[in-house]
């Protein structure tokens, strides 16, 4: 994988482009992807935003998401569009197979594939062009260095900071984590020189839900929750039953799993979902819990040190029965601060 400024030169002639991100995006993956798009846009290029799988509907303000295609319900078009592509850019996800159904064509496309994204352990391989910094905040900011190191600056428009600011904001959990850094704070503040209203993107994306989603959170908190003291751990599982009760859909479990970290002493928290084709997991932790290998040591996932992901083929009841034994040879790192 070459470097990313290697890439810079070649924008300067327009091209076929896709960009594309990780299966149901969150703010940070559709935000990158929608304020890179606008860039390329007037930059002269062709192109398209395809998403592996649909999105939550609390994403649909963005500028520019009712031009993305989802590439479960437009197969034929999205495969045309990938196999036609000069370059993909691939944002906020280290591997192919993140992609989905997605991934064996993206594979295969002729198109060279641009990787920007800040998550461990980066497929290198399959990559021409790319840049991986785990210490960024959120890929939103790294597209944001992109624009500036690629001598575009000038072009930053109110549609590209609405949606950079948005993945920023939900991948720092509004800036409260620790990788909101002095560079993030310095971001928005020229976006705010520039003009960014940013109190209607947090209403868009944190107060833009339906009811059914509260009591689902009342019901998760007061019958799912299970909080053990001893090792400061709080796990939530959550069934098929529950998700179909209250109607549940896509982006109505975002953010569900940082509640326990809420509670004094709690130092990581889990969450089980029981999905209809995997059981699919989140973890968070406060300090030095390294969430990333706990997830890559059992659960087929991986993430960031604080937050990461898994999932499993195995039953619901399987992989509760796995968490709260594992758990258990964490408790030396767990029991203290």
């Amino acid at each position: 994988m070459q470097a990313i400024n290697e890439l810079y030169p070649l924008l300067n002639t327009p091209a076929k482009v896709v960009i594309t991100t990780h299966q149901k995006p969150d703010p940070d993956a559709m935000g990158s992807s929608l304020g890179l798009y606008h860039l390329l846009i007037q930059l002269g290029h062709e192109v398209q935003v395809i998403s592996p799988t649909n999105w939550a509907a609390f994403l649909n303000w963005m500028p520019g998401c009712e031009k993305v295609l989802n590439y479960e319900t437009t197969i034929d078009k999205s495969n045309a569009i990938l196999n036609a592509a000069d370059f993909i850019f691939c944002l906020d996800f280290n591997a192919l197979n993140r992609t989905k159904r997605m991934a064996e064509v993206l594979g295969n496309a002729k198109g060279q594939r641009i990787l920007i994204d800040h998550h461990r352990e980066p497929q290198t391989e399959v990559f021409a062009y790319g840049v991986s910094n785990v210490t960024k905040s959120s890929t939103c900011e790294m597209v944001y260095d992109f624009i500036v190191e690629s001598g575009h600056k000038d072009k930053l428009s109110n549609e590209m900071m609405q949606c950079l600011y948005a993945g920023v904001m939900g991948d720092t959990g509004s800036f409260r984590f620790a990788s909101a850094s002095a560079t993030v704070f310095e971001m928005v503040a020229e976006f705010k020189r520039r003009g960014l209203e940013h109190t209607v993107i947090h209403e868009n994306v944190y107060d833009n839900f339906l009811e059914n989603r509260f009591r689902f959170i009342g019901h998760v908190l007061l019958n799912r929750m299970e909080v053990n003291y001893e090792i400061n751990t709080a796990f939530i599982w959550v069934s098929k039953q529950d998700l179909l009760r209250y109607q549940v859909k896509t982006g109505d479990t975002e953010g569900l799993v940082n509640y326990p970290l809420g509670i004094q002493g709690i130092k990581l928290a889990a969450l089980l979902i029981d999905r209809d084709e995997k059981r699919k997991w989140s973890f968070r932790s406060k300090g030095d819990f390294d969430c990333n290998t706990f997830a890559r040591r059992h659960f087929n996932g991986g993430g960031h040190f604080n937050a990461a992901g898994g999932e499993s083929d195995d039953s619901l009841e399987a992989n509760i029965n796995l968490f709260k034994t594992v758990i258990q040879n964490y408790k030396s790192e767990l029991e203290t601060f």
